[in-house]
């Protein structure tokens, strides 16, 4: 292809030449889709460099984003990337202490919100910050100014300033910091990561070579952008000349997916679980042979592997199945999805099969924000796949396995280091530029990477004994009726965990064996029911070392949840959050026994 992308403004560029669309970027106010085609994008990306530049915003100055996925927020990012303003986006869901921390450490010059409850929660803070240009905001908010105001006013300013920009864009140099992403963390204050241009484009230019689709093809996004996991996503699939519809609201996926009938899309295991789930309970409502047919179906499932040639009998198997059963699965996700990519955290192996069964293969992946942040990712194009892996080591970068097991990494994507923290990168980056990823891995056949834990989350027993707690916690996942679970033992005799159950199937299971109840609290108190659990955690002990095997469980009532704190924003477990919370249980585990 013709240009040349070398900082991530340049995709706009390619887009308009190579790949115009009416539909690049789309999204959904009051109940109706509405689109900007690639010409719109260039302009109004255009348009923002030079609204801010016409509010006296400089190279290097600060801009944050506040809000849920929309097309706009493309044009605030091209347009800060263009003039060499750095980008700073935040959650939309964490708490004021954090926003505040955030928006004086990166020393912010401009906010721009979502809707009127972040104005309402962000404007406050902005207004103690020096040399605020503004709180402006993408939807209609009493009291704010509209975003809109920006392009106007670089709108008015074009041909005074048209020139200037262009001047700007040429002096962006690749190795220029693009974005500050605060890291939200499971435990302390946030870090922020510098990313530079270079960081950004070379990762998501590796990524996009894995699959064959493009200008023909539609995607959705929903994960957060202002996560880099999304963003250098979101960028591949511009790179590519895919049309990208925004979900802002998690509710509207499903809906979203039977409208724009996606080709492609990005999820997190926990959503993956839940349509895993939707498969389940659609099965459990059938009756007599279709009921059978369709477990058939699914348990068949099971055999699935990448790349692998099923032997007759099975190959007719899988066709008949196809045909009753994994189409309405296609259908029920639109229809036209090829691939779903995976990441965050390790999806079970039961889910990846039940999607590649259907024909939706799944493009897991591994990384951190540290490196922008693909790693590894199953890649489809080359036939490299394995399911329990995130697939082989991205193109571009190496890694190797320390001593004691930490995954390390070099790559064009790994970070400039952490803003103001030169002391905190230093233990992170080594002296011949290894990034310490803080994860345990092995290379399966030399190849194909698989994290096995984090380093920080390994304890040890009072025996001496260690135990990687994320390693069984994934093996006690995939059991469908465990939503959630932490295993715990830190300088204790034995392990033990506590489990957040999926309450949907174990409602299932309960109408199923005729067990009453009268709410969750009494549900998990249920003797038949802490024994059903306690036989799923008895067939993973099967597979475990005498160490390492959970002595003693205890159910929990609430679902786990970033809006109650015990998942962050990304979904991992915080573990610190998660012991505090359920202390009193924790006690009581160990007491027994003890005088």
């Amino acid at each position: 292809m013709g240009i040349t992308v070398t900082r991530t403004f340049d995709i706009l560029e390619r887009y308009l030449q190579e790949f115009p669309r009416k539909d690049a970027l789309g999204g959904k106010k009051d109940g109706a889709w509405y689109t900007f085609s690639t010409e719109e994008y260039n302009l109004k990306s255009h348009q923002f460099a030079m609204g801010i530049m016409a509010l006296g915003l400089k190279p290097g100055d600060k801009i944050a984003t506040v809000t849920t996925n929309r097309p706009e927020w493309n044009f605030a990012d091209m347009g800060m990337a263009m003039c060499g303003v750095i980008h700073v986006p935040i959650y939309p869901t964490i708490g004021e202490d954090e926003y505040k921390y955030i928006l004086h450490h990166a020393e912010v010059k401009m906010v721009i919100v979502g809707d009127q409850k972040l104005f309402e929660k962000i404007s406050p803070i902005a207004a103690e910050l020096p040399d605020m240009a503004g709180v402006y905001a993408f939807e209609e908010v009493k009291g704010a100014k509209n975003y809109e105001e920006i392009l106007k006013l670089g709108e008015s300013k074009t041909s005074a300033l048209k020139a200037e920009l262009e001047e700007l864009k040429k002096s962006v140099q690749p190795d220029d910091v693009a974005t500050l992403i605060y890291t939200s963390g499971t435990t302390g204050v946030p870090k922020g990561v510098m990313l530079t241009q270079q960081n950004l484009v070379s990762n998501f230019v590796a990524h996009a070579k894995m699959h064959h689709l493009g200008k023909d093809h539609r995607v959705i996004s929903f994960l957060p952008l202002c996560h880099v996991y999304e963003r250098s996503v979101n960028y591949h699939f511009q790179y590519k000349g895919m049309g990208i519809y925004y979900v802002g609201n998690l509710s509207q996926i499903v809906s979203a997916i039977k409208e724009i009938k996606p080709h492609m899309f990005n999820s997190v295991p926990r959503l993956l679980e839940k349509v895993h789930d939707g498969f389940v309970t659609k099965g459990k409502e059938l009756t007599g042979i279709k009921k059978s047919l369709y477990f058939w179906a699914l348990n068949l499932t099971q055999h699935f592997e990448y790349n692998k040639k099923y032997g007759p009998l099975l190959s007719l198997k899988i066709k008949i199945a196809d045909k009753l059963i994994y189409s309405k699965w296609r259908e029920a996700l639109g229809g036209n999805i090829v691939y779903v990519v995976s990441g965050g955290a390790a999806l079970q192996p039961r889910i990846a099969r039940v999607l590649g069964m259907a024909k939706m293969l799944n493009l897991e992946g591994y990384g951190l924000t540290e490196t922008s942040p693909v790693i590894a990712v199953n890649n489809p194009a080359k036939k490299e796949m394995k399911i329990g892996t995130v697939g082989p080591i991205l193109e571009g970068y190496e890694v190797k396995i320390a001593e004691d097991g930490e995954i390390l990494c070099k790559g064009p994507g790994v970070m400039k280091g952490y803003y103001k923290a030169p002391e905190m990168t230093a233990e992170v980056i080594d002296s011949e530029g290894w990034f310490h990823t803080g994860d345990i891995g092995i290379l399966d056949e030399g190849k194909y990477l698989k994290i096995t834990d984090r380093k920080k989350e390994i304890f040890k027993l009072s025996g001496g004994k260690y135990i990687a707690p994320q390693m069984i916690e994934n093996k006690l996942k995939a059991s469908e009726l465990i939503e959630q679970v932490m295993v715990i033992g830190a300088n204790e005799k034995f392990a033990s965990a506590l489990i957040s159950p999926n309450f949907p199937l174990l409602h299932d299971w309960c109408a199923e064996h005729k067990v009453h109840y009268e709410n969750n609290i009494e549900l998990i108190q249920l003797p038949q029911v802490v024994e059903k659990i306690q036989n799923e955690v008895n067939l993973v002990n099967k597979t475990l070392g005498s160490h390492e095997q959970i002595s003693r469980i205890r159910l929990v009532c609430e679902e786990w949840t970033p809006a109650t704190g015990e998942l962050s924003p990304t979904l991992k477990l915080r573990r610190n959050v998660v012991a505090a919370k359920y202390q009193h249980l924790i006690d009581d585990i160990y007491s027994v026994g003890k005088s």
